[in-house]
């Protein structure tokens, strides 16, 4: 029976650790400041930057939730975040996706500072990813890396499979575990929808990752025994027989996969609270930086 990988935990760890960061820069008259921008009623985003302003708050740092309408203009989204760009109060902007269709999300984000992209997607963060450089790290491909490495498994030298090849998820990740370093030094192979006989490389693999978004896709019969496997996706589907007629998984067949893996992540309860506990940790880092104090970014080290 597999182990738990318990996102919620480590992100406790985390969260407690930036306490002490966050008081340390109150010392020196600053206080981090995260500026999430969410547009539309989309209902998964309005939850998950609720969570996002409430763990902001538990550390101590100041979040602000700018909820701009559905039908907002380009341009004047744009000039909304040049605003956030400009207040000096604001240490990291996040521009919660998806958007609405109309809106060109790769040239919106592009337009954040790179100095306060704490969501690691501006083109800055992911060249500096890429070359194994400082810098701001995705937060979803971050939270997996650390919560693989405070369960003291070394990727050294393992083979890691990353089931998805999206630019939020399977490519910065593929970039990160790549890297010669103590969190990471893996030989990585990226599988996505049109890879030929999936499942050969899936049984091959001493990590799996599952970042697909297709609801239970990776089962038992695609993982070898002894697997580590971290389920990225998230997904509602429906069950008559539950009060609110959905349930949510992700993309790993649990109940088929746990028996025959080492660690497993759950779902919810694994990678979510990880994504958000890196967050927190970029901004107290971009805060840092921005008040001339050296700290490492890792909140680990």
């Amino acid at each position: 029976m597999a182990q738990i990988l318990d996102g919620k935990k480590v992100a406790q760890e985390v969260r407690s650790l930036l306490k002490g960061r966050v008081a340390r820069l109150a010392d020196k008259g600053v206080v981090p400041g995260l500026s999430v921008t969410l547009v539309g009623e989309d209902a998964a985003s309005k939850v998950y930057v609720a969570s996002k302003d409430a763990a902001a708050k538990e550390v101590g740092m100041m979040a602000s939730t700018h909820r701009l309408p559905a039908d907002i203009s380009e341009a004047e989204l744009r000039a909304h975040l040049i605003a956030q760009n400009n207040d000096p109060s604001v240490h990291g902007i996040l521009l919660q996706l998806p958007l609405p269709k109309h809106l060109p999300e790769d040239s919106l984000l592009n337009l954040i500072a790179a100095d306060k992209d704490v969501d690691g997607f501006h083109p800055v963060s992911l060249g500096n990813v890429m070359l194994g450089r400082p810098g701001f790290k995705p937060c979803t491909p971050w939270g997996v890396q650390v919560l693989l490495h405070r369960a003291g498994i070394s990727l050294k030298g393992k083979h890691v499979v990353i089931v998805g090849r999206s630019n939020i998820v399977g490519k910065p990740l593929a970039n990160l575990l790549v890297q010669k370093a103590a969190d990471a030094d893996a030989t990585v192979t990226v599988c996505h929808s049109g890879t030929r006989d999936l499942a050969r490389f899936t049984r091959e693999a001493d990590v799996v990752v599952a970042a697909i978004g297709r609801a239970e896709f990776i089962t038992g019969d695609m993982v070898r025994e002894g697997a580590v496997v971290v389920d990225v996706g998230i997904n509602r589907v429906e069950d008559a027989s539950l009060p609110k007629g959905y349930r949510l998984c992700g993309d790993v067949h649990f109940a088929s996969v746990e028996p025959k893996a080492s660690f497993i992540t759950p779902v919810p309860g694994g990678v979510g609270p990880m994504t958000i506990a890196m967050l927190l940790a970029n901004t107290v880092w971009s805060a840092e930086l921005k008040a001339g104090i050296d700290s490492k970014h890792d909140p680990f080290q």
